[in-house]
């Protein structure tokens, strides 16, 4: 299986998946301040997949959308197999995006810097 992750920008958005189209067969959102897209898609897909890696056939897919307030990221994918308690697995989803830890970890790596970048 190839390694390729396929970031797909349209707008304000931007749509990270390993499959194209990208679909949600299962999701949750949440909301960030402003913050870069890609590096944010990326952090939160691959605690997506630590936390649902059991599921067969189950393939991440990230949304982030920025607007005026900041930014909406929709987490989850498809399962290309049997589908799991849909509602289970979106309130797993849910439970991550909501962690404390993970979302300071996310932020901080996400984080828009100002001035000269450092290597």
């Amino acid at each position: 299986m190839s390694d390729r992750w396929h970031m797909v920008r349209d707008g304000d958005g931007l749509t990270l998946a390993r499959h194209l189209p990208a679909r949600f067969d299962l999701s949750a959102e949440t909301r960030f301040p402003a913050l870069r897209k890609g590096a944010l898609a990326h952090e939160v897909r691959k605690d997506l997949w630590r936390l649902l890696r059991q599921i067969r056939g189950f393939s991440p897919v990230v949304r982030v959308v920025e607007d005026d307030a900041g930014m909406t990221l929709w987490a989850g994918g498809a399962v290309f197999g049997r589908m799991p308690p849909k509602v289970q697995v979106e309130a797993q989803i849910a439970s991550l995006l909501a962690s404390p830890e993970h979302r300071i970890r996310w932020i901080r790596h996400a984080r828009i810097q100002k001035g000269p970048k450092s290597c």
